[in-house]
């Protein structure tokens, strides 16, 4: 069977599609089967950037790894009550449609929250949330005393998740493996930095997730979206000059595959 790997979180720009094409092109790379389902139907943002790399690959003729994907597909409505119900047997049949010849399903989810979304919760062997190193997404997973940083209770992403994972135990499947990434991390505001980490390795032991190391913020990575490609391509169209950031980025992706844990997964790029 596929191992899903969903990577979600219920705000925007916390760099989710940047992760999510990065660890699938670097499954792709390690020799794994990948398919990619993107659930924002509205932006598109990973449908949009498999569609640059397939024009990279067109236009300028180089071998590049390209996971299975395909647009949403719709569903009969025929004997169905609710739009919920719809939203169950589109995400139903996108499955179907990618899962047998996949080693891993790579679930990308819209920042908000939707059917879909809470369908691919349920789903995730692996969840990845990608989040801003700052207290404003940090509020997504649990409120916390204003003055004390002192964490009063879970918030309505956390409450999502533990929602999906009561679903998935009802199923008989086993817990999902829930990673926190401190994503989009700036060099400055190191007091800031550390409240967060402490406030995350608290909140971490009380609703069951790991933390493990993201992105830092980057020119490269939003240079690579328009091309379609990934810290890992860059040798491949010609780039043979790598510059500190670029080296720096790609050991961040080394580390951040390394984290996901994921069975037989050797990191040898």
């Amino acid at each position: 069977m596929a191992r899903f790997i969903v990577v979600g979180n219920e705000k925007g720009g916390a760099g989710k599609s940047t992760v999510a094409m990065h660890v699938a092109i670097a499954l792709a790379r390690l020799g794994y089967r990948v398919g990619v389902i993107d659930l924002d139907v509205r932006q598109r943002t990973l449908t949009r950037y498999l569609e640059n790399r397939q024009a990279c690959v067109a236009n300028h003729g180089v071998d590049l790894p390209i996971p299975k994907f395909h647009d949403f597909p719709q569903a009969d409505g025929d004997g169905l009550e609710s739009v919920d119900d719809m939203d169950d047997r589109r995400l139903a049949l996108a499955v179907e449609a990618i899962e047998s010849d996949s080693d891993y399903v790579l679930i990308d989810c819209p920042g908000s929250h939707t059917r879909l979304s809470y369908g691919a919760h349920a789903l995730a062997d692996t969840l990845v949330t990608p989040m801003n190193d700052s207290f404003v997404d940090f509020d997504l997973l649990a409120r916390a005393d204003g003055e004390t940083n002192r964490i009063l209770g879970p918030s309505v992403y956390s409450e999502m998740v533990w929602d999906a994972r009561k679903l998935r135990a009802r199923a008989g499947r086993p817990p999902a493996d829930w990673i926190v990434v401190r994503n989009r991390l700036g060099v400055q505001q190191m007091i800031n930095r550390r409240k967060v980490n402490d406030a995350l390795v608290e909140l971490s032991k009380r609703i069951g997730f790991r933390l493990a190391p993201g992105f830092s913020e980057r020119v490269t990575f939003r240079e690579l979206f328009p091309r379609g490609l990934t810290l890992l391509d860059l040798q491949d169209v010609g780039n043979r000059r790598f510059s500190i950031s670029m080296v720096a980025a790609r050991q961040e992706l080394r580390d951040l595959i390394t984290s996901l844990n994921l069975p037989g997964v050797e990191v040898s790029f």
